[in-house]
């Protein structure tokens, strides 16, 4: 299916996230070739495609990290060339981000560690923020979890704190950013399966970059597949994997 096959939507205010002919060079290396899509409301999007091809540089351009060459990024209504510095800052507290390597502190508590955001960006008592804390430890599923180190738990149980945590301040956009990177199948599977119970349990929008297939097809509603600096195809997950594309099916291996 083309990268066309997906219809816009009716209303301006279901596009939670927009990109519109983005380019992106680095040097004489030119990543993103004129990409374009739409992240509706309450969806979850995977991006899926080779090494180098600006799966993470995309993600980068949504949480304002990076601008485009060319081209505009808009998110939650709003385009990010045109947004302060202040005003950028309000947008990414709208955002969880789920990092590949966890990105915990390692000198802080797993509670310690998700009441951070909220120590620093709310006004809330310690009282509520400890009772967030407790309650998105209980939403992933370790809720015992909250006075142990970051180098007392697994992999597994650190990608649960790592979601946790991009949740704590209730984000409207969720980023992950490879969110099996280092887990063995069985982990992986199990992870796979919260980020999608969350997703359905909670309404949020996200936006998945994984390379693993299994991942792709348990949380995604829908499929970008970037190639050769563009969207190459765009479709439901259902169609996305049985796509006659002959480079989609390269790529998948089927």
């Amino acid at each position: 299916m083309s990268a066309e096959s997906i219809q816009a939507p009716q209303s301006d205010d279901d596009v939670v996230v927009r990109l519109t002919d983005v380019h992106k060079a680095f040097g004489s290396k030119q990543i993103l070739r004129g990409v374009s899509f739409e992240l509706l409301r309450g969806r979850c999007l995977g991006i899926m495609g080779g090494s180098g091809t600006g799966k993470s540089v995309t993600l980068r351009h949504i949480i304002g990290l990076m601008r485009p060459d060319q081209g505009k990024v808009e998110v939650m209504g709003r385009d990010l060339a045109e947004v302060t510095r202040e005003e950028l800052q309000e947008m990414r507290k709208r955002i969880g981000y789920v990092f590949q390597e966890g990105a915990l502190i390692n000198w802080l508590t797993v509670a310690e560690n998700l009441a951070l955001p909220l120590q620093e960006n709310t006004k809330l008592s310690k009282s509520e923020i400890e009772s967030k804390v407790q309650e998105k430890l209980a939403l992933v599923h370790i809720p015992d979890a909250g006075a142990k180190f970051p180098s007392e738990i697994s992999g597994g149980m650190k990608k649960r704190v790592g979601l946790a945590r991009a949740l704590i301040t209730d984000p409207e956009l969720i980023l992950y950013d490879e969110p099996n990177a280092g887990l063995d199948p069985e982990i992986s599977r199990s992870i796979n399966h919260l980020m999608r119970e969350v997703s359905e349990t909670l309404n949020v929008t996200s936006l998945v970059v994984e390379h693993r297939i299994e991942c792709i097809k348990t949380v995604a509603d829908e499929v970008i597949f970037l190639y050769d600096g563009k969207v190459h195809v765009h479709a439901p997950v259902d169609e996305f994997f049985h796509s006659q594309d002959s480079v989609l099916k390269g790529f998948l291996g089927i």
